[in-house]
C-alpha cells in the first residue's frame, strides 16, 4: 500500500471523486461517490447506498479506482487498490451510519474501505498519467 499526502487527503475532501470498477466480463463502470473520504493515511473508505452496479463489481473481483481533480487547479489523481473490507456490522459501519444521518443522505448498506495500491496523477500536462513518485514506497506488492 502507499500512503496519501496532505494534499491528497485535502483534494479528496474537497473534490466529487468518482469510482471506477468492471464486471467479471470486464465493462467498465464509473459513477460519482459524494460519501468517498479518507479513511486513514492508506485506504479510503465510501458509504455503498444503492447495492447496485459498484457494488456487484466489487464482490465480483475487488479492484477499484478513485479519480479526483481539482478542475481549476488542473490537478489530480487516480488511486488504484482493492476492498479490504465490506462493513455491514460493526463500529466501521456504526460511524458511516452517523456520517449520512448528520449529512442527511440515504440509508448505508454497507461502508467499503479501498485500500490504496498505486496512485497515478491526473496533472494536466505532459505528466498526466504518470504513476506519482512522491507518494510513500509500496510497502507490499499489488496481489489483487
Amino acid at each position: 500500500m502507499v500512503a496519501l499526502t496532505q494534499a491528497m487527503k485535502d483534494m479528496i475532501g474537497a473534490q466529487l471523486n468518482f469510482l471506477s470498477t468492471a464486471d467479471e466480463d470486464g465493462n467498465p463502470q464509473v459513477g460519482p461517490k459524494g460519501t468517498m473520504r479518507v479513511f486513514d493515511d492508506t485506504h479510503l473508505i465510501y458509504n455503498e447506498q444503492t447495492g447496485k452496479q459498484a457494488w456487484h463489481n466489487l464482490h465480483v473481483n475487488g479492484k477499484a479506482a478513485v479519480a479526483t481533480v481539482d478542475h481549476a487547479a488542473l490537478k489530480g489523481f487516480r488511486f488504484e487498490g482493492h476492498v479490504e473490507g465490506f462493513h455491514d456490522d460493526d463500529q466501521i459501519y456504526q460511524d458511516s451510519v452517523k456520517f449520512a444521518e448528520e449529512r442527511h443522505l440515504p440509508a448505508v448498506i454497507a461502508a467499503v474501505v479501498i485500500a490504496i495500491d498505486r496512485v497515478y496523477l491526473l496533472d494536466a500536462g505532459p505528466h498526466a498519467g504518470d504513476l506519482d513518485e512522491g507518494v510513500a514506497k509500496p510497502t507490499d506488492h499489488f496481489t489483487h
